[in-house]
């Protein structure tokens, strides 16, 4: 039996086809296995019977051979297609004329590489903001000049405070913002606020509180002034001595320490409304105040900073005027935290960058405050309304001369809790 293709011959004789014949026959042809003939299953050959001269020898047949991509004898014809590794080896992809095209491209190369530029991006990005941020902080308020502190609880007490400086506001926004020209500044709103493990406490401070002006050193002169019992608002310490004192007088009247200070004035307030766009609001009931120009009708409405700033800064259109007055200023401070905190600001640089700005621009912080702790106190701020925190009132037992008098006993039970980082029970009246 042959086991060779058809048209080769196993034969030493040199009765070998293919290799020139003197008969007048046609040569019979050699097997060319790389040329491809029948692409794939169902293409139907038709060959021509071999010649006499080419049969089995003895008659026997030879065995059908398995077409393994190519013919099994040549018929004359030759397609002129080899198949290959292309030019120099294994390297490229036949492109249909024979010749090898461009290497197929390394799209997992190119992703990685991809990934790791845009990495490499944010990376300096976030590095280059957060310098620029950390310059434009303004660190005044040297918390070292306060004297005879209460000793550090857990967690974290920042004195939020709202002033009404006026600092490079033209005349022209004055009358726009309602703010008058008085000169120098008080603080037109005060809040401690505690960030621990129990989620956030914000607690207002009303500035007719009254408080006992304790012993002190003067911010700028150095000089110690001996505590007499004066009895005050607690406003009026700010007006005296600044932020130094107002941090002093705090701790001295509830016993709680302050790890930071921050303060904004109307300017950056209202700066800061308008950078993004402006806060939503639900108002329960309309509010007209011609002092603060607040004109509001019930109901839900987008505050612009001019409105915002009126919104805060109302007291005449309330019965309990200071009281009621805190509790619009956490619903609003607490709400503008939370529409800033969103990805549409965080990840647009065209709202982020002058937010960002505005507020930095006219913030009054401690010269031991970070960016970092910066931004815990405003995630801290926005946890007030997310249901992890509470917003309470100091609570109060009466008044004294018209000012309003803490009531002792809640006030040393909030302080434990806040120093003892549990979760806040006490509440207001």
């Amino acid at each position: 039996m042959n086991e060779w293709p058809n048209g080769w011959s196993g034969d030493q004789s040199g009765n070998r086809y293919g290799h020139g014949s003197g008969s007048a026959e046609p040569e019979g042809a050699r097997a060319m296995r790389q040329v491809r003939r029948d692409a794939g299953p169902g293409y139907q050959r038709s060959e021509p019977p071999l010649p006499p001269s080419m049969s089995p020898r003895g008659g026997a047949a030879v065995p059908p051979q398995q077409s393994q991509g190519y013919d099994d004898a040549y018929d004359g014809y030759n397609t002129g297609q080899v198949y290959g590794g292309g030019r120099g080896g294994g390297g490229g992809y036949d492109d249909g004329d024979g010749r090898a095209g461009r290497p197929r491209p390394r799209w997992g190369k190119r992703i990685k590489w991809t990934v790791i530029t845009l990495v490499a991006v944010l990376a300096v990005t976030s590095v280059a903001t957060y310098f620029w941020a950390d310059g434009k902080l303004r660190r005044k308020v040297d918390l070292s000049k306060v004297i005879d502190r209460p000793e550090t609880g857990d967690g974290t007490n920042y004195l939020i405070v709202g002033s009404d400086s006026r600092e490079g506001m033209t005349a022209a926004q004055k009358r726009k913002l309602h703010t008058g020209s008085a000169e120098g500044k008080r603080t037109d709103s005060m809040m401690i606020l505690h960030d621990g493990s129990n989620g956030p406490t914000l607690i207002s401070l009303p500035r007719d509180s009254d408080v006992e002006i304790p012993t002190f050193v003067g911010s700028d002169s150095g000089k110690k002034y001996q505590g007499t019992g004066r009895h005050t608002k607690l406003n009026a310490a700010y007006a005296e001595d600044g932020p130094e004192l107002l941090v002093r007088t705090v701790e001295y009247n509830t016993k709680l320490h302050i790890d930071h200070y921050v303060e904004i004035g109307f300017a950056g307030f209202a700066n800061i409304v308008d950078a993004i766009g402006g806060v939503e609001m639900d108002l329960p009931k309309a509010i007209k105040d011609r002092d603060s120009g607040a004109d509001f009708p019930a109901g839900k409405q987008t505050l612009n900073g001019q409105q915002a700033l009126a919104y805060v800064r109302t007291r005449h259109a309330f019965a309990q005027q200071d009281l009621d007055r805190t509790k619009n200023q956490q619903k609003f401070l607490a709400t503008l935290a939370s529409q800033t905190a969103t990805p549409a600001t965080v990840l647009n640089p065209f709202k982020l960058y002058p937010t960002m700005s505005a507020g930095l621009d006219t913030l009054v912080v401690d010269k031991d405050m970070s960016l970092w702790s910066l931004g815990e106190m405003f995630f801290a701020m926005k946890g007030v309304t997310g249901g992890e925190g509470k917003s309470m009132n100091m609570p109060v037992s009466g008044s004294n001369g018209g000012n309003l008098v803490w009531d002792k006993t809640k006030l040393a039970q909030l302080v434990q809790q806040l120093n003892n980082d549990e979760k806040v029970t006490v509440s207001s009246n």
